[in-house]
């Protein structure tokens, strides 16, 4: 218990500590005084206008993004009962991509692209959803497929865009393919999905627990399973379309952080969902900084920086398993 606690509030310092570094750094440093002065003091200064329109609302987005990527891999794990389950493995990010890059292509502005990525974000949800019944039954191993293969003819279409795209347009199509947080605006409603969404899985926590046992121990114990199954893919769905549709597609957070989690020895849900939002939102906080200002004033997307930490661990985690 207490040891879950320290880990707890760890990862919350660990989280702030991210934010407050994500605001000193970038292609221009800026002091802690000055910062300081931004946030609470001085509103006339250049470095107010850094901090509040460019660094505040794009660390925060990180930091949203990071956590709802996070828990949607967690809860996703348990669904489909693989530990290497990634938030993008339902054929979300594909529609996402097809929906917004189609778009673009079409000339439409910013606002109308992304709407339109969230709408193939959704039609991707509900495809993979609903061929996934045969009648009224529920068979995870072809949600799985369906999301595989949906993804595949996805990313087959986003080829032939990008190959029939104006040249000008490719570069800004590819950085939101591999996940880009420069144009990220207000994430208050990203939070505000964060907020729900934590609460409700951690609410929930008890039924995630038996759930990982299997379905047939968790039918035994009283728990109704597809209800349950359902509601965590909504809850994964939901979060993960909430991350694409401000961030683009950002690859392995989902993945890395229940698995760094469950390394420390974190498996109980009830600690597990909030350890992981504070570490996803730190570590997605984090790889956008490294991002940033590695080659500053050149920027490389985020989803770049978390695959060249991510692919390392990922094999290292596969080479543990027996």
């Amino acid at each position: 218990m207490h040891s879950r606690c320290a880990l707890l509030v760890g990862f919350a310092v660990l989280g702030a500590c991210s934010l407050v570094i994500g605001l000193l750094a970038g292609s221009v440093a800026v002091p802690v005084a000055q910062v300081w002065s931004a946030l609470f003091g001085e509103t006339t200064a250049p470095v107010h206008d850094i901090i509040f329109a460019v660094r505040l609302p794009r660390v925060l987005s990180a930091f949203a993004c990071g956590g709802l990527l996070a828990l949607a891999g967690a809860l996703l794990q348990v669904l489909l009962r693989n530990p290497l389950a990634d938030p993008y493995v339902l054929g979300i990010s594909g529609g996402a991509g097809l929906g917004l890059l189609g778009a673009s292509a079409l000339g439409f502005g910013y606002a109308a692209s992304q709407a339109a990525g969230l709408a193939g974000a959704l039609v991707a949800v509900f495809a993979v959803f609903g061929l996934s019944f045969r009648g009224s039954e529920w068979n995870l191993y072809r949600l799985l497929l369906t999301g595989v293969v949906f993804s595949s003819g996805c990313g087959a279409l986003i080829s032939l865009l990008l190959t029939l795209a104006p040249e000008a347009a490719v570069k800004g199509m590819l950085f939101w393919l591999l996940g880009d947080l420069s144009a990220a605006g207000s994430s208050s409603w990203a939070w505000l999905m964060l907020g729900i969404l934590a609460c409700l899985t951690t609410l929930f926590a008890g039924v995630l627990n038996v759930l990982s046992l299997g379905r047939n121990k968790a039918a035994s114990l009283g728990v109704a399973v597809l209800k349950s199954e359902i509601g965590i893919y909504v809850a994964a769905c939901a979060a993960t379309v909430t991350s694409v549709g401000l961030a683009g597609t950002i690859g392995f957070v989902g993945l890395i952080v229940p698995h760094v989690l469950r390394l420390l020895g974190v498996t109980d849900y009830r600690w597990l969902i909030p350890c992981a939002v504070l570490l996803g939102g730190a570590f997605l906080t984090a790889a956008d900084t490294v991002a940033r200002t590695l080659w500053a004033p050149l920027q490389i997307p985020v989803g770049v920086v978390t695959a060249l930490l991510g692919v390392p661990l990922v094999l290292v985690l596969l080479a543990r398993r027996p």
